[in-house]
């Protein structure tokens, strides 16, 4: 993949973030991609699913598993504006995708070098190409701006979220 097209990419998975936010959860987004074709899109939705699951890169990888009805979903990248946690870095190695794209680390829970680089525990079996900082600034503002929005009207992302999603 070029910078071009990781920018693009990244430009749709910021519009799925913004959704989030609208919605008053922690505005991150996902797109998953396979040869230029979107299989699915996710964008954070634990507190209007009640699920603590439901971060944006869990919502991408089961809307291409059943788009595909196949939850191995090789030969993809997903794109994501914030660094993924372990769950979701789990949810990928299990999923095949073959490279994971994201806009702003994730100094708390990040597992992909933010707060701890678990992709190089030796637990998993397959690997997968890791790309940060596209757009990291964009990403990392949408998100320092959801909080100081918060912050400003006194209200809480949540019960109890960080930046880290949950």
């Amino acid at each position: 993949m070029d910078e071009e097209q990781d920018r693009y990419w990244m430009t749709r998975a910021l519009v799925l973030a913004d959704r989030a936010g609208d919605e008053g959860e922690v505005p991150v987004g996902a797109v998953l991609v396979r040869d230029g074709q979107v299989l699915g899109e996710g964008r954070n939705r634990p507190i209007t699913q009640c699920d603590p699951t439901a971060h944006a890169e869990i919502q991408a990888l089961r809307a291409a598993a059943v788009a595909t009805g196949n939850y191995r979903l090789p030969g993809t990248t997903l794109y994501v504006t914030l660094e993924p946690c372990v769950m979701c870095l789990g949810a990928m190695v299990h999923a095949r995708v073959e490279r994971v794209v994201f806009g702003a680390h994730d100094p708390k829970t990040g597992a992909l070098g933010g707060a701890a680089d678990a992709l190089g525990l030796p637990l998993y079996n397959h690997d997968l190409t890791v790309t940060g900082g596209v757009l990291a600034d964009v990403c990392g503002e949408r998100l320092r701006s959801f909080f100081r929005a918060r912050r400003k009207s006194g209200g809480a992302a949540g019960s109890g979220q960080s930046q880290s999603q949950g």
